[in-house]
């Protein structure tokens, strides 16, 4: 979703987070970023990001006024002191932690200029909670030849917690990592507070997943259709997200589905599947190539036959036959060129 290549780390800072501000260490500069280190920082803070398929938006249930992190971060944006709004982030972050399971962690708090975005250059805010770190070994030169040492640090580790927030039109658009989100919900429900945003990346994962779970489940249910016809959907309806750029729902269903009384039938299902999600989903947006990418591996292609036969299916369902043979055996019949 976002590009990262020309970005530039415009202010970053480490602290210190605990159960409490006392036991916390709150720094009083940010960290002189080495021209040389800059690249190192930018992989292990926006690489992460760059294979969310979901996005986020603040929300409070009273007015977006009253998020406190969406009130932080503006501040940031309109050009408040890093250092001193960094040091709040962090006290409403204690603040957030009540839960006994929490457990404290290294605080980096980044400010990005040229972050794109669908081509388009944004400022962003990224917060990183580091809790648990790994072991690795540096190797250095010296007089006597090599030496090691083993040594704990973040290294190519991921962020247990994290948020990127892209300064698009307020509330801002959110990126969320949380890779210990059955511990607590902290981190997204009280320090966060967020919600799916209604934008064309949400729109494209919704729709992919409504497709699946009526070619899936509900087709069988209303029509005389085999597995190997179900896989031919499947594979049709991701097709059509990968070659086009717009989205089109009448387009998709003509395309997808072709026959009438089914379109019918996604149509009604389309609407109680909305409905009973709380959905708001466009019938024309633009497709996200990432979600797309991410999506598609939930779109199984595979017809298992009995504990025998595993038969991927990618291409064409008219080189495909099903029948039944004098014993009442079922069987497939497969039509081909050539074989690797």
């Amino acid at each position: 979703m976002i590009q990262i290549e020309g970005t530039l780390i415009r202010d970053l800072i480490l602290h210190r987070v605990g159960s409490e501000e006392e036991n916390s260490i709150i720094s009083d500069k940010a960290i002189d970023i080495e021209e040389e280190e800059e690249a190192v920082f930018k992989k292990a803070l926006l690489k992460p990001f760059t294979s969310q398929a979901q996005t986020y938006e603040f929300r409070h249930e009273v007015g977006i006024g009253y998020n406190v992190l969406f009130n932080l971060s503006k501040g940031i944006l309109e050009g408040e002191n890093f250092v001193e709004v960094s040091k709040d982030i962090l006290r409403h972050l204690v603040a957030s932690s009540t839960h006994p399971n929490i457990k404290s962690g290294d605080l980096f708090i980044a400010k990005f200029d040229g972050i794109k975005v669908n081509n388009q250059e944004l400022e962003g805010l990224g917060i990183y909670k580091y809790e648990d770190k790994e072991s690795f070994i540096e190797t250095t030169l010296s007089e006597n030849g090599l030496k090691h040492a083993v040594r704990r640090g973040i290294g190519g580790k991921k962020p247990d917690k994290a948020c990127l927030i892209l300064f698009t039109e307020a509330p801002y658009t959110l990126l969320v990592i949380d890779n210990t989100s059955g511990e607590t919900a902290y981190w997204q429900d009280d320090f966060i507070h967020h919600r799916l945003k209604n934008d064309h990346v949400n729109n494209t994962h919704h729709f992919m997943n409504m497709a699946k779970d009526f070619i899936v489940n509900q087709i069988p249910n209303e029509f005389e259709v085999s597995k190997a016809d179900q896989i031919d959907l499947l594979n049709r309806s991701v097709d059509y997200f990968k070659k086009k750029e717009v989205f089109d729902k009448k387009e998709f269903e003509t395309e997808v589905f072709s026959d009438p009384n089914v379109v019918d039938a996604f149509q009604l299902f389309d609407q109680g599947y909305r409905k009973e999600n709380e959905l708001e989903i466009h019938d024309k947006f633009e497709i996200a190539g990432q979600t797309v990418k991410k999506q598609s591996r939930i779109f199984k292609s595979v017809l298992k036959l009995d504990k025998n036969f595993h038969i991927y299916i990618h291409g064409d369902r008219n080189l495909i036959e099903q029948g039944h043979d004098e014993k009442g055996k079922k069987f497939y019949k497969l039509y081909y060129e050539e074989e690797s």
